[in-house]
Parts: structure tokens; sequence; C-alpha cells
């Protein structure tokens, strides 16, 4: 039986299968077999890869036995009609679900998902023809393609509905009747129940909806209990998203375990006699990182610093190939919600052992950095170090300390040094010139029974920035670390903006006459020039919002690839995550890499059942796409719950001042309405345009406005008006607003740009250029 076969020749004993470019002979590899599924334009049996290969008689066994072994190790997976395709890819004809409308794009998801540890893809639905087709729950089966870093599915046929579960609020109609609210804000209809069981009104359970529109009915499968019970919110998101939530016994064992390995100076360096200090928010679950600086004695390096970033040396407990790491990269990271988090390691690691606490001796990975004065980073070495840490200063407490509002210990020894160090590393920070957008967070503050007791922005500080720069400093040395030594790395890529998205842009700057040349080097300070330039205008605080939006959503989204691509946002080349291991997936797997490439393994533990080897394995090197792929993907899943939680702990805030007048934000506009935000609290909420009166309404598309027929009111992005809020709803965190008066705050607006179709309000937003049936529209 051939072994290694020579991928350039043709089989001389067959023809070329129709639809495989080439043939081959003999037993193939597992590349070759992993290629040829990729590859292949049709579904990919065992007889297509036989045919392909040339592969006959007794072959054909040890074929099979390697295709069996390639399924159980996880290397390929077998989709229904017994096709192969890569594991964590899309078989090439498969089922979907469509579960979300995204403007008039269908978002699927495979109906049969059983990748152990990588999260369900989504697919982006091309519809031909009619747009808008699809809707949420249906079902297709569709042909897939891989394109760029995401999927596309082209519809074949449309299937029946099954039975499908979706999570929602129980609630008793005037008729006698149940019905299911959907815990989604999209939702737009309630769903009658037919069989509900022991629920009853005010419960929140999961339910399986059978049949689409009228017909739908709902079976309650599960009671959850009551949504409004404090820190019932955050199970909401993390029933919806599929977010694991319950360790493993394994993994639990694992942990205590290894939470009894030495933490000596014997191997590694000891910085326990420095003033190391973690300076974190003050309701941190965990700390990652720790700070030292001091002045730089070389003389070759005058006014120059050294400092040293303590990372939480999470490699020394989590083993490749563990239970411990097979279950913190199916998570990919921890997530963080208003009242709890769901960690990617067991909260004896987490919260305790690699936690980098006050007075304890805690093993970390050490980045030493001697720093210019002119803030370049000259030189780095990573070692793994002991370290004890002198304190952990909430941020507050640390800006207090520098700006002499508070007497603190560490302020001498530890932060002043930090500050000066950091002033230099600013000025590095100011002549890259990496995109400059204020984006707010919102901190929800609850009591000690989980109640919201207030919602508001947090304020940036200089101690933020500071530990940003080091983080930053850090996370550049990482990576140049490992190209040293043409080590693999994990990076975190950030692409320039398309040109689609920059058209985009330029159109909607046009609007407020500001101009945006398309033929010029993209850099962020380009974007910066352009949020410099609104400091001089008068509407100034009115566009400074929707402008910054603006920025942002021409910007492509973050992502972890093993390839080199740079991050265009902080305008670096070499650019990887390696300051929270205990939370970032990505962050561990350097830690590995730099534990390889620099020599920095330890004596192997003395304890039953725990690998000796903390450096990135072989089969871990191979499969770092797969792994990159993984962890975005469980990266977007953890910000999109925690930002549907936010919402919802705001909407139950706000809900005790339904009725009430409120000064909001419009941040964005549609054909259909407008939605406006709660100045200082967030929240985003839906003015219909069938309450704005009954006025009709053309929607102007480069300025994002809804504008009167007479061009005398208009609604866009970033005006501030008074509105009355009509709706708050916690469950799914929607809000809905109205006019106090229909036309005391409609700003005056002379339009400019084509119309793009008429909506009268008090009609339901219905065009008013649709020819009537049977008579004139008067």
């Amino acid at each position: 039986m051939g072994g290694h076969i020579d991928l350039t020749k043709k089989s001389a004993t067959k023809k070329p299968n129709r639809g495989s470019p080439k043939q081959f002979q003999g037993l193939p590899t597992r590349k070759q077999i992993l290629e040829f599924i990729e590859s292949s334009d049709k579904p990919a049996g065992k007889r297509e890869i036989a045919r392909a290969f040339g592969v006959k008689g007794q072959e054909k066994i040890a074929l099979k036995a390697l295709l069996k072994d390639m399924t159980d190790e996880g290397v390929v997976d077998l989709a229904p009609g017994r096709a192969f395709h890569k594991m964590g890819g899309v078989p090439k004809v498969t089922v979907l679900k469509i579960v979300e409308i995204d403007g008039n794009e269908a978002i699927a998801v495979p109906e049969r998902w059983e990748a152990e540890g990588i999260p369900m893809p989504k697919l982006r639905v091309v519809e031909k023809g009619r747009r808008g087709a699809l809707g949420v729950g249906d079902r297709i089966l569709a042909r897939t393609e891989e394109a760029g870093r995401g999927w596309l599915a082209h519809p074949m046929k449309k299937l029946s509905r099954m039975g499908e579960q979706v999570m929602g609020v129980v609630e008793k109609g005037g008729n006698g009747r149940f019905y299911l609210k959907s815990i989604d804000k999209k939702s737009r209809f309630d769903t009658q129940i037919g069989e509900v069981g022991e629920a009853k009104a005010g419960d929140l359970v999961l339910a399986t909806v059978k049949g689409s529109g009228a017909r739908s009915s709902a079976k309650v499968d599960e009671i959850l209990g009551d949504p409004f019970v404090p820190k019932a919110v955050s199970m909401i998101a993390i029933h919806k998203f599929g977010i694991p939530n319950e360790m493993p016994e394994a993994a639990e064992a694992e942990a205590a375990q290894v939470s009894s390995l030495p933490i000596t100076a014997e191997k590694r360096e000891d910085l326990r006699h420095l003033p190391i200090v973690a300076i974190d928010p003050r309701d941190a679950r965990d700390f990652d990182d720790a700070l030292w600086a001091a002045p730089d004695d070389d003389p070759q390096n005058r006014g120059g610093f050294k400092a040293i970033v303590a990372i939480a040396d999470v490699s020394y407990y989590v083993r490749p190939g563990s239970a411990l790491d097979k279950e913190a990269l199916k998570r990919g990271n921890s997530v963080y919600f208003p009242d709890r988090v769901v960690p990617m390691l067991p909260h004896s690691l987490s919260s305790d052992k690699c936690s980098l606490k006050q007075d304890e001796d805690r093993a970390v990975m050490a980045c030493h950095l001697t720093i210019s004065a002119s803030g370049q980073v000259m030189s780095w070495r990573f070692a793994r170090a002991v370290a004890r840490i002198s304190a952990n200063v909430p941020y507050e407490d640390a800006q207090a300390a520098m700006d002499g509002e508070l007497k603190h210990e560490m302020t001498e020894p530890a932060l002043k040094p930090l500050w000066a160090c950091w002033k230099a590393l600013a000025k590095a920070r100011a002549k890259r010139e990496p995109l400059a957008l204020i984006l707010p967070e919102r901190r929800i503050t609850l009591d000690e029974k989980g109640r919201v007791t207030g919602v508001a922005a947090r304020k940036p500080l200089d101690a933020h920035r500071l530990v940003e720069d080091f983080m930053i400093a850090a996370n550049v040395a990482a990576a140049e670390a490992l190209e040293a030594k043409k080590a693999p790395c994990i990076y975190r890529a950030h692409e320039n903006p398309s040109r689609e998205k920059l058209i985009a842009l330029k159109d909607y700057l046009k609007t407020f006459k500001i101009e945006f040349a398309m033929g010029q080097v993209v850099k962020p300070s380009t974007f910066n020039n352009i949020l410099r330039k609104l400091e001089a205008r008068d509407d100034a605080d009115e566009i400074r919002p929707q402008i910054m939006e603006s920025v942002l959503r021409s910007q492509t989204q973050a992502y972890y690839t093993p390839t080199h691509i740079g991050h265009f946002g902080l305008a670096l080349g070499s650019y990887g995550h390696f300051t929270s291991p205990i939370r970032r997936y990505a962050d561990l797997l350097i830690h590995r890499s730099l534990v390889g490439a620099h020599g920095l393994e330890m004596p192997k533990p003395k304890l039953k059942g725990v690998k000796d080897l903390t450096a990135l394995s072989s089969q871990e090197s191979a499969k770092l796409d797969q792994t990159a792929e993984a962890i975005s993907r469980t990266e977007r899943r953890a910000m999109e719950a925690e930002r549907e939680t936010v919402d919802r702990y705001v909407a139950a805030y706000l809900s005790k001042q339904v009725g009430q007048i409120v000064e909001t934000r419009i941040t964005g506009v549609q054909k259909f309405g407008f939605f406006a935000t709660v100045e200082a609290i967030g929240g985003d909420g839906l003015v219909p345009v069938s309450t704005l009166g009954r006025d009709y309404y053309s929607y102007d598309e480069p300025s994002q406005s809804l504008i009167s027929e007479d061009g005398k009111t208009v609604y866009r992005p970033g005006m501030r008006l008074e509105l009355r809020l009509a709706e708050a709803n916690p469950v799914s965190g929607s809000l809905r607003f109205e006019l106090p008066d229909v036309h005391k705050n409609a700003p005056k607006f002379t339009p400019g740009g084509k119309r793009q179709g008429k909506y009268r309000a008090g009609h339901r937003g219905r065009p008013s250029n649709i020819k009537h049936k049977g008579r004139k529209r008067r």
C-alpha cells in the first residue's frame, strides 16, 4: 500500500473524477484528505475520497480506518448523508435554521452541530430574487461556502418548520388564553401557548414553538422561574447564547489538584522584594496583571525606565490537553455580567490561586521592559517568577492618590514611578496616533440583593490609560518575542476599513459638509483629524456622538489569527494578547508558546495525572487556525451576551420611569422610525414613524434621516430631544418612546439629497407612493 504520494501526479489507471481537478494513486495522507474535502465542489463521502485517490481493494479498508481515526480525533466530522467535512467547518450541503434578521439579511446556523469545544458558526444567507422571503425559525437546505473569515449560505430549498425551542415569559390575555412573549427584543409577535403545563403568568420558560405566523403554537417544556428575581437577568443571556455555565467535575477536580503545585523561587526569578501593585476596577473578580516601574540607572538610557508587567502564570496550572484545558478552550473566555462572572477556569484558579491578590505569593510570567525617555520599548525579556503583590488598588483610588486627594501607602514607592514611566509611554502613543474614539461604558450598580440601583457611564481616568498603555507594551513585546524565535503566535488582528464602508462614511460625512478624500492612505490619524476638526464647529456637541459612531461602524471587527496582519486601530504591526490568561484562552496560548520558545519550562510536577509540559504542544500548533476561529466566535458570543444583559438591567432601572419625560439622543434612523437612547444611561428604544403625527416622511439614505414632506421637520442621528418613555421591558431589554407633543420638539431642517420614498405617520410607516388596487391615493 502506498504511503506519501506526489500531489501533482495523476492516476495512470483512472480518469479524473468530474468535479475533482486531480486524480491520485494510493492511500492518501491526512493532509491530502483534508485538502480534498475543503477543495471539493460537492459533498465528499468515503466513496468520493476513494475515487479521487484511486483507492481500491484492501486499501479501502485502510481508508475507512483512517477516516474513522480522523473522526474520532476531531479532525473531520461526518455530516448527514455520510459526507465528511473539516471539524469546525460546515458541510458543503446542509440544513440550516434562520435565527435572526440583520437588516435585510438573514442569518442562519447549522441545525446539527456536534463539534465539541467549537462554537456554532453563523452564516449569512444569500437570497436571490425577493429579499426578506425568509424569516426567523425557517429551515432551509443550503449550499455553503467559506468566504474570508465567515460563511455564506446559498438556499436550495425551503423546508417545513420543525419545533423550535425558544425562551420567553408566560402572559395571560384578556381572553383567558396564555401567550409566550419572547425575550428577544427583535420579536414583534407573541405566540399562543397550546400546552402551558404547570407554568403560570409571569414565569420564564423554555418552550417549543411549532408552525408559523397566526398558526404557530407553543408548548412549555421547562419552567426557569421568575425573570424579575434579582440575578435572573444574566441567566437569560446564559440560556439564550448557550454559554457553558456548569464546570465539569473533572475540571474542578483537576483545578483542586493543581492548586497544590509549589510556588517557590527555586526555579523562578524572585520579585517579592519589589513594590508591585495591581490596579483594577473596584468590583474586579480576578486580578490578571500587576505593574512595577523605576528610573533606569543605565547611563545609556538617561531619563528612561525599567518596568515589569507581571501576569498570572496560568500555563503552570493549565496543561495542554488536560481536562482544564479542554474546558477552557470550549469556553474561550470568561463572560462578565453585572451580577456574576462565568469564568473560563474554575473559581479555585480564576479567583484564587491564579489571581494576583495582595500579600500572597503568586506564580507570574514577568515581562521585563526597558523604556526610553521618549516611550520607546528598547528591549524586553520574559521570565517565570514569583511575586508578592504589595497592594490591589482600585482605579479611582490610584487616581485620587496621584491627584493629591487621597493618602495611600503605595503612592511614593509604586504609583509615582508608574505615572512617570507612563508619561513616557504616552509620548510614544501620541506619536503613533492610534484611533481615538471615546466610547462610553455603562456601569450597573446592584444592592446586596442583586437589585439594580443605578446606571451610569464610567468616567475615563488617567489610571485607566496608564494600565492600558503598559498592557499594550507587554502585548507587543510578547508578539515580537515569538517572532524573534519564529515561534507560533496568536495575533490580535484588526484590518483596515473596507472600501465599501469608507464610501458609506464619505457619503454620511458629506451631509455635515465634512470632506473625506477616498484617494488617501487611510490611517487611524485620518479619522482622528476628522474628530479634531469638529471642535471648531458650533454644533460640535450635537454631532460629535454620531460622527464617532459612524467612524466606529466603518471599522472592521478585531479577531484572533495565527497570521501576521497587524492592528489598524492601535497603529501597531505586531500585537498579541498576553496580559489576561485567566479570562482569555488566546493569552494562555501565547504564554505556552513563550515557554517553549524561550526555554521557560518548569520541573516536572509530582502530582498524579498532571501533565509534565506547559509549553505549546505540537497538536496545538497544528490547529492554531481552527483554535483562533473558535475563540473569535466565543468572544463575539460573550460580547453579545454581556451587551444584552446590560440592556436588560437598564430597562429594569428605567421601568420605574415609564410615563415620564426623559432626555434622549437619536442613535439611528430607519424607514420605519428612529431609535433613541436615554442620555448618560443608555438603552435603545424605538419611536415608530406611525407615532410622528399625520405628516409624510421621506427616508434620506445619505444623511440617514427622516424628513417631513414640507422639509421643515427632520429626525437624524445625534439629535437630542425630550421623549416620553412609553415602555421598558426588563425581560427583552427593549424600550419604546413617544413624542410628548408631535410638533413641539421637531427641529427645523432644509433637506438635501435624493428622497428614498415617503412614509406617512399614523399609517404604520406604509410608503405613500405605493399604488392601491381599485382606487387612487388622495
